[in-house]
């Protein structure tokens, strides 16, 4: 008797046949997502811990924003930004005063803006400064130059030659890093706290040294806040925790509650260096992302999900850190608000894998990191659950 063949089969198929096959995918096909759970084709519900690849902050189809993007598309949904539109002036006026001020650029991911802001580094500075210092174990998107950015090999095969002019330092060498500063160098491009890089935060006092070499030798401080930024951290940047205010700032993900957008923010003194002609994104700050963008950011403070992330961070680090205590495999947990990563003795994805057969979705980075980014929305009851499911999990791999 041959097997059922299922709808998920059947949009695998079309997946095979009509997708260039860059991405691995699950054989799985989701039709819908509400809150922190998500439903396939065959109606199989899963509890998602990773919605969105942490774009989903707020879960799936947060209901400020599907209520603004839906009134939004009936009244204007693209216009160049040759014209000026209310939304987006108002956007970047709600990100600059939440934020240390000054004023943004808009485009569509994080990719983007990293790129927005390696050319700004460039033309802020004087001509013969091109180089910029990011770090090991950092990851900043798939374009060449955010690729060339990126201090790991495993994105540069096949690639080369790579956009000139990075210079890579160990992440938390303060020293390390110093030794790679020359007459030549521009800026330096961290994440306050290493997203895909396996949820690794900076030593004490590395940040701060950071601001203080580049105040010493006249150079753009950068922080990639894509993954951290708008509240993940439990503040609505990661840069708060450690009291060092960049020069420019680059964010995307949970920026639009799961619509495509990105922003860098820089500071009024270093903005009018992108002069016109210099740098374009055509959907960057369109109607439609500003909506979504302006009821995120309205949903986080009305809800008070800042603290919200603080609160759900301590169930999360409760049970993990009991799961450490109680289980070998586990070497580490390493988490800032509702960035969350859990090194272990054995392969990751075994894990995402075995969870994913138990109805939850986690992620696996770095080979043997377990990676969760939950959203703000989270329930106790689903965090309760989705730690049953993956100590249940990671225990019975010993």
């Amino acid at each position: 008797m041959k097997p059922e063949v299922t709808e998920s089969d059947t949009i695998g198929d079309l997946f095979a046949r009509y997708v260039v096959p860059n991405y691995t995918r699950f054989p799985v096909s989701i039709a819908r997502g509400e809150g922190s759970q998500v439903w396939d084709t065959e109606g199989n519900r899963y509890l998602d811990l990773f919605p969105g690849w942490g774009c989903n902050l707020l879960g799936h189809c947060p209901p400020a924003v599907v209520q603004a993007v839906g009134q939004q598309v009936q009244e204007l949904i693209h216009v160049p930004n040759t014209w000026q539109t209310s939304l987006q002036g108002r956007w970047a006026q709600m990100l600059s005063e939440r934020s240390f001020g000054g004023q943004a650029f808009f485009c569509n991911s994080g990719a983007e803006a990293n790129e927005a802001a390696i050319k700004l580094a460039r033309l802020h500075t004087p001509k013969e400064r091109y180089k910029i210092i990011s770090f090991k174990g950092g990851f900043h998107g798939r374009t060449l130059g955010a690729t060339a950015a990126t201090a790991q090999v495993k994105y540069h095969e096949g690639l080369g030659p790579l956009m000139a002019g990075f210079r890579y330092a160990p992440f938390g060498d303060l020293e390390g890093t110093a030794r790679l500063v020359d007459d030549e160098t521009a800026a330096i491009l961290v994440e306050p706290v290493q997203g895909e890089g396996g949820i690794h935060l900076p030593p004490d006092g590395f940040l701060a040294g950071l601001r203080q070499l580049a105040d010493d030798y006249g150079l753009l401080l950068m922080f990639d806040e894509v993954q951290t930024g708008c509240g993940r951290t439990g503040e609505w940047f990661a840069y708060e925790h450690f009291d060092v205010v960049p020069d420019i700032m680059t964010l995307a993900k949970s920026l639009c509650g799961g619509i495509a957008g990105g922003a860098m923010l820089t500071t009024a003194e270093i903005a009018p260096s992108l002069r016109p002609g210099m740098h374009a994104a055509t959907f960057g700050g369109n109607p439609i992302a500003a909506a979504a963008g302006i009821a995120t950011l309205e949903t986080i403070e009305n809800e008070n999900l800042l603290s919200r992330a603080v609160a759900l961070s301590a169930i999360f680090r409760e049970r993990l850190e009991q799961l450490a205590a109680e289980c070998e495999l586990v070497r580490e947990l390493r988490i800032l608000g509702l960035m969350i990563g859990l090194q272990i003795e054995a392969d990751a994805e075994q894990v995402v894998d075995r969870c994913m057969k138990e109805n939850l979705l986690v992620n696996g980075t770095q080979g043997n990191v377990v990676r969760l980014l939950p959203a703000m929305t989270l329930t106790d009851a689903e965090a309760h659950e989705g730690c049953d499911i993956l100590t249940d999990v990671i225990k019975q791999l010993t």
